[in-house]
């Protein structure tokens, strides 16, 4: 059973969406284990919150594709398949390329420094080999562009579908090769943004996303199954 502690307490303000952003990192690095049921009566007791704000929690994630609700049998974590990834990452490299050439016409001078500082923290943490910190980083620079393109609309479209695919992109990045890669990508990426080019910034997010796109594919298949990811 989880342990109750006041770090896992939860203000009662908009409660079933502060549940979400605590359940969802959960499930991205796999602590809730795809395939498996949500422990929703040990996520209550863990969070101090009743069933309804749980429940509503797991609606939310639900519509984000992290679980899948069945009647009368609870919540169950989803596990990434092959025909979703072939799916959403071409989508979400579309949206992603957008973003691109949207923030290289709006970001400041001030965001383009804080995302080389943010791309130099990744380099740093590729060097050290921790993955953990690397990939947070990385996933603040993607934000940080899709922010700069000052378009609500397209940041919640793009929110959604990545969180449905950054247990794929976490485990992609565990070769050393595709991390290597993806790595000078992020340099591409950076100079683009620098120069505020964002017809070439569109083409290197386009392909950045189809290269871990295909790295998430040899994974799978390499699995033998879809129920391992």
């Amino acid at each position: 059973m989880m342990e109750k502690t006041e770090a896992n307490m939860i203000e009662r303000k908009s409660l079933h969406l502060e549940l979400v952003e605590r359940i969802r990192p959960l499930i991205i690095d796999s602590q809730l284990v795809p395939g498996r049921k949500v422990p929703e009566k040990d996520l209550c007791e863990r969070f101090q919150v009743s069933r309804t704000p749980m429940r509503e929690a797991l609606k939310v994630l639900a519509s984000e594709g992290l679980v899948r609700l069945e009647p009368n049998r609870g919540a169950w974590v989803t596990t990434v398949t092959t025909n979703e990834v072939k799916e959403v990452f071409p989508i979400l490299g579309v949206l992603e390329a957008l973003s691109g050439e949207l923030a290289c016409k709006y970001i400041t001078d001030a965001e383009i420094r804080e995302v080389r500082a943010l791309h130099e923290d990744m380099l740093q943490s590729y060097r050290a080999r921790d993955l953990a910190a690397y990939f947070e980083s990385n996933q603040k620079i993607h934000r940080a562009i899709l922010l700069a393109a000052r378009n609500d609309t397209l940041t919640k479209s793009c929110q959604t579908l990545s969180a449905r695919m950054q247990r794929a992109r976490y485990i992609a990045n565990m070769s050393e090769e595709r991390w290597a890669n993806a790595v000078s990508e992020h340099e591409q990426i950076i100079k683009t943004l620098e120069a505020r080019d964002g017809q070439s910034l569109s083409a290197v997010l386009v392909e950045h996303m189809k290269n871990k796109q295909d790295s998430v594919l040899r994974w799978l298949s390499t699995t033998q199954t879809d129920q391992e990811l």
